[in-house]
C-alpha cells in the first residue's frame, strides 16, 4: 500500500445555514436536554471502544496461537479475528474530528496509507527507492539497524517500544510502523492484484522455524505480536478515556450545549465528506487506483465502510448494538432535531437511510464474491464504479442533510473537505 503522493490536507469549510424552523414551547418541552445527549453519546463510544478492545483481544489470542504453531489454519483464524476486530472499531470513528483526544490518538491505530517497505519484504515491483520517503525499503524485520535521518536505531530486538518509536519515523505519515493496518499487512501481505481478483496471500511459512519461507520468521513472529499487543494497549487507553472517569467523556460533558453538539455533528459530517466521502471513496474512483482502498491487503474494504456509516447512524441516533447484540441508546442528536426542527430531521434521517442503503450495496457486492472493493474501482468497470460513486453521492448528500439540521439549529460546526470532491482537478498534481 503505497503513499499517496498526491494526498491533499483536508479542506475545512464553515457551516452555518439561515432556513431556521421555528418551534414552539411544546416543541422544546419534547425535546431531549442536551445534558442527557452528551450522555448517551459518551456512553456509545465507551460501548465501542469497549468492543474494539474486546475484538483486539480475540485477535491478540489468535496472533499468539498462530505464532505457537504457525499453521494455514491458524493464520486463517487470525485473519478471521482481524477482519472481526474491525466491525466495532470502524464504528468510532464518528468520533473523530470532533473530539481532539481521539484525534491526537487516531493515527496510532488506523493510519493508512503505508509504506510497507517500511516493515518487511516486498515485491520487486514496488520499487526500491522514494523521493519522498527515506525509509520506504527500510525492511525492519530484515534489518538490526535502522537509520533515521542522523540516528541509528538499534532494531535487534523487535519490541512495541522499537515499533512505536519507528511510528511516522522520519516526520513521514506513510512510515505507519503500527496499529491495524500493519498487523493486516503482516497477515495477508501484499494485494499484487492490481484491479483483479484476489486478496494478498503471505504464506503461513513466513512464520514457520522450521520451514522458514522469505527469511527473517522469528523476527516477523516477533513484529507481528508487539504490533498487536500495542493495538490492544492503544485501545485499552481509549476505551478508559471514555469510561465514568476518563478525560474524553470528561472533556465533552463540560461543553456548553450548542458546542457539545457542535462537537458530534462535526464529527459525523466530516467522516460522512471530506474522509469516507472524498479521501476512503472518491479519490480511488478518480484514479481507479487500488492503492487507495482503505483494507487493501486484506480486500475488506467494502465492510469498513460500511460499519464507518453504519456508526454515523448509530451516534446520531443514539442507539448502538454492540458485539454481544446488547444495546445501549437514550436520547439523540436525532430525537432533538425532530422535536425543534422537524423538516430538517425529516430529511437528516431519510439521507442516513439512503446512505446506509448504498454503503451497505457495496457491502453485499463484496461479501456475495462477486467483485471486491478494488475492482469496483477499477478502470472500465462501469458497473463497479456506479456502485462506488452512488455511495459518494449519498454520503455527500447525508452531510448536507447534517448541515441542514445545524443550520435549523442555529449551531456552527467545520467539516472536513477533500480535493477529490472540491477541487478535482489538483488530484494528481
Amino acid at each position: 500500500m503505497r503513499a499517496r503522493s498526491l494526498f491533499a490536507a483536508p479542506l475545512l469549510a464553515a457551516v452555518a445555514l439561515g432556513a431556521i424552523v421555528a418551534a414552539g414551547p411544546a416543541a422544546a418541552d419534547n425535546a431531549p436536554k442536551v445534558r442527557d445527549i452528551v450522555v448517551t453519546y459518551a456512553n456509545i463510544a465507551e460501548a465501542m471502544y469497549a468492543d474494539s478492545l474486546k475484538t483486539a483481544r480475540d485477535l491478540q489470542t489468535a496472533v499468539n496461537a498462530f505464532v505457537a504453531e504457525p499453521t494455514e489454519a491458524n493464520l486463517d483464524k487470525a485473519k478471521a479475528a482481524w477482519k472481526a476486530a474491525r466491525v466495532p472499531y470502524q464504528q468510532t470513528e464518528g468520533y473523530r474530528f470532533g473530539n481532539a483526544i481521539v484525534d491526537d490518538w487516531e493515527g496510532r491505530v488506523n493510519a493508512w496509507p503505508l509504506d510497507e517497505g517500511l516493515i518487511d519484504y516486498v515485491d520487486k515491483s514496488y520499487g526500491d527507492s522514494s523521493d519522498e520517503n527515506p525509509l520506504y525499503t527500510a525492511n525492519v524485520i530484515a534489518n538490526t539497524k535502522i537509520r533515521v535521518g542522523k540516528k541509528t536505531i538499534d532494531a535487534s530486538k523487535i519490541t512495541p517500544k522499537l515499533l512505536d518509536s519507528l511510528q511516522e519515523a522520519g516526520g513521514v505519515e506513510s512510515n505507519v510502523a503500527i496499529g491495524y493496518h500493519a498487523i493486516e499487512f503482516l497477515l495477508w501481505g501484499q494485494d499484487l492484484n492490481g484491479t483483479g481478483a484476489g486478496a494478498g496471500k503471505r504464506p503461513a511459512t513466513d512464520y514457520s522455524t522450521t520451514n522458514c519461507t522469505n527469511g527473517n520468521c522469528d523476527r516477523r513472529a516477533a513484529y507481528l505480536k508487539a504490533a498487536t499487543d500495542l493495538l490492544v494497549s492503544d485501545l485499552e487507553d481509549m476505551s478508559k478515556a471514555w469510561g465514568a472517569k476518563g478525560k474524553a467523556r470528561a472533556a465533552v460533558a463540560k461543553q456548553k450545549d450548542k458546542a457539545a453538539l457542535g462537537t458530534i455533528l462535526t464529527g459525523l459530517g466530516s467522516l460522512s465528506y471530506g474522509e469516507l466521502a472524498g479521501e476512503r471513496m472518491k479519490l480511488g474512483l478518480i484514479l481507479h487506483d487500488p492503492e487507495e482502498e482503505h483494507d487493501c491487503f486484506s480486500d475488506n474494504t467494502h465492510n469498513s465502510h460500511y460499519y464507518d456509516e453504519l456508526g454515523i447512524a448509530s451516534i446520531y441516533r443514539g442507539k448502538y448494538t454492540r458485539v454481544d447484540g446488547s444495546v445501549v441508546e437514550g436520547p439523540s442528536v436525532a430525537a432533538y432535531a425532530a422535536a425543534l426542527a422537524p423538516k430538517a430531521a425529516d430529511e437528516a434521517n431519510a439521507k442516513v437511510d439512503a446512505a446506509l442503503a448504498a454503503l451497505k450495496a457495496i457491502k453485499d457486492e463484496g461479501d456475495s464474491g462477486k467483485q471486491a472493493y478494488d475492482q469496483m474501482i477499477g478502470e472500465g468497470n462501469a458497473e463497479g464504479n456506479a456502485l462506488v460513486q452512488k455511495g459518494v453521492d449519498s454520503l455527500v448528500a447525508q452531510t448536507r442533510a447534517i448541515e441542514g439540521v445545524v443550520g435549523a439549529l442555529k449551531l456552527k460546526i467545520k467539516v472536513e473537505g477533500s480535493d477529490s470532491l472540491d477541487d478535482p482537478s489538483k488530484v494528481g498534481q
